[in-house]
């Protein structure tokens, strides 16, 4: 009986967690205060409970990258703390802090000219120039390294995670999309 006592407790414990992980909490500027912390993070006190450090990641990143901002635990498990549900209804610095956070986060160089790209065993070498500088990296050659957001816009992730960006593929030449043809 014991043993099946524990077991029901055990149940209402998960029916619980459940429960507290489908909730959303919206965080907002009369309920939760962002501060920076001295080694350049953020921290989140909320509903009683103090943050040392929170992460900031973007629900849609490229659709709607101010609004549906998830505060999350820093762990591996990054347990949803609350969400933000616009930027723009937060006061100028906090909305500017976890902005910050965020293109750490989402860093993404534009890519704005293709000097060469080469094809071999599977793998695809860029040789680009960014908005960030000139660069080099490479893509499977097998797909999904290279995805289309709209009919002129390409998100590119290369074998280290790192994305780029091309945001118009209508403003390269003639010779680049020649280069691109392969993957679009």
């Amino acid at each position: 009986m014991g043993q099946e006592k524990a077991k029901d407790l055990s149940l209402e414990d998960i029916a619980q967690e459940t429960e507290e992980l489908l909730e959303i909490r919206y965080l907002n500027k009369d309920n939760a205060v962002f501060r920076r912390t001295p080694g350049g993070f953020v921290s989140l006190d909320y509903q009683g409970r103090h943050y040392d450090r929170v992460s900031v990641y973007r629900a849609f990143p490229f659709s709607d990258p101010d609004k549906y901002i998830s505060i999350r635990e820093p762990d591996e498990k990054a347990k949803e703390i609350g969400m933000v549900e616009d930027l723009r209804a937060l006061d100028k610095d906090t909305a500017a802090m976890l902005t910050e956070q965020m293109n750490i986060r989402y860093f993404t160089p534009v890519i704005t000219r293709i000097l060469d790209i080469k094809d071999e065993y599977g793998y695809a070498y860029f040789d680009v120039l960014t908005d960030r500088g000139a660069c080099r990296f490479t893509i499977h050659m097998n797909g999904g390294s290279v995805v289309r957001l709209t009919d002129t816009r390409l998100l590119i992730s290369d074998l280290d995670g790192n994305r780029f960006e091309i945001p118009d593929t209508g403003k390269l030449s003639a010779g680049e999309l020649k280069k691109l043809d392969l993957f679009i």
